[in-house]
């Protein structure tokens, strides 16, 4: 989940008013730039200052192009599962579930991780990540890495069942961002 939000370019979409209409669904290969866009704008509202400078370069922008590209195309999906939310035209946000890493020595029978949950800033408030997360969630058992940095994600994680295990990680690539995952049981 993004927790700001300085600059609202062309995917962003118009900011929603109470009531807007989002539709949240299975993406096709044409999202997949959108989709790219979406993605690094939402890292740049998030996390542009525990990133290094030039982070956000073109070689950045072109692997999540990639990316997106090889998720969305013909018989790349095996289990995972990805939806978008679309306001106004306009990808807003996207959730990504698979079966977990096998190197991630995870709780015992927790066979799912939540890969990627990330909201547009302006849109924030009005439900979208939550109707994300149960679109590709739903109800199982999962686990997730969250960066330590971002409490508005976690609250939201712990609302829907999630808690931290205390196992924790960094990524060489962004040494100023702890990841700590969260588990979360089988939701009746």
């Amino acid at each position: 989940m993004s927790t700001s939000s300085a600059n609202a370019g062309p995917s962003a979409g118009p900011p929603m008013k109470a009531g807007g209409q989002v539709l949240v669904r299975e993406p096709v290969a044409s999202d997949a730039d959108e989709l790219a866009e979406v993605h690094v704008r939402t890292w740049e509202e998030t996390y542009a200052e525990l990133l290094p400078a030039g982070f956000f370069d073109d070689v950045h922008r072109r692997r999540r192009r990639d990316m997106w590209h090889h998720l969305l195309g013909a018989g790349s999906r095996d289990d995972s599962l990805i939806r978008i939310a679309v306001h106004d035209d306009a990808i807003i946000g996207f959730g990504m579930t698979g079966p977990s890493e096998p190197r991630d020595d995870g709780p015992p029978g927790i066979t799912r991780q939540l890969y990627m949950l990330y909201m547009l800033e302006a849109h924030h408030g009005h439900g979208v990540g939550q109707r994300l997360l149960d679109a590709v969630a739903g109800t199982d058992a999962m686990t997730l890495w969250v960066a330590k940095e971002n409490p508005r994600a976690i609250a939201f994680y712990r609302r829907n069942g999630f808690v931290l295990d205390g196992t924790e990680k960094s990524d060489p690539g962004a040494p100023a961002i702890t990841d700590a995952r969260m588990v979360r049981a089988a939701r009746a």
